[in-house]
């Protein structure tokens, strides 16, 4: 390409000015970090709303419901807060810890029911004894026969996490996205603006 054809590319390509791409770039950047932030607050506030669900025992599956919507929907909302955070990063300890102690309750009351059979078992089994030294082994076999154990729930039933996308189509996404064209027109243009009018002359 000789130097005529360069000058006339030139009166063209100076017309664009790179420094109006810049300034477009700095919007979208702005409204891109905006929205990222919007995003990870909402999520903050949505997790949180968990929280207290769990610890009030209100409607926790609501709550979890819509944490795991938008979460799943938006970028920049992880639910891990830093290195130290704890792994899955939802634990729902407040409602663990209720329907096991209802559970360690109805086992308590089964066996209470229970030893109060094993009584009248034993006691027809084993009329003889009025004081009932007799009977103390076949209440005891009776009980281990028929009783029953505190079943422990698996945690992991409670304990959840959800990923946030690398990219959503929200307000946060287009920006960003927005950002990356701007910034590769922007240094498009300027470097061809550079070589132009150096190599030009």
């Amino acid at each position: 390409m000789d130097k005529r054809q360069l000058h006339h590319i030139w009166t063209r390509v100076r017309l664009i000015k790179p420094w109006y791409i810049l300034v477009l770039l700095v919007i979208t950047a702005s409204v891109s970090i905006y929205a990222l932030r919007q995003n990870n607050l909402q999520m903050v506030k949505l997790r949180d709303a968990v929280y207290s669900a769990d610890k009030n025992n209100t409607d926790v599956s609501a709550a979890l419901e819509a944490l795991q919507a938008y979460v799943t929907t938006h970028m920049n909302a992880n639910l891990s807060s830093g290195p130290n955070a704890p792994y899955p990063p939802i634990q729902l300890e407040y409602t663990y810890t209720r329907l096991q102690s209802a559970n360690t309750a109805t086992t308590s009351a089964v066996n209470q029911a229970l030893y109060t059979n094993a009584e009248d078992y034993c006691q027809q089994a084993i009329p003889t004894g009025f004081s009932g030294r007799y009977r103390i082994s076949c209440i005891e076999q009776y009980i281990t026969s028929h009783g029953a154990t505190v079943q422990v729930i698996p945690p992991s039933l409670y304990e959840f996490n959800f990923l946030s996308p690398s990219w959503s189509p929200d307000l946060a996404g287009w920006s960003l996205l927005a950002s990356i064209v701007l910034a590769i027109i922007f240094i498009v243009t300027f470097a061809t603006r550079y070589y132009i009018k150096n190599f030009s002359r």
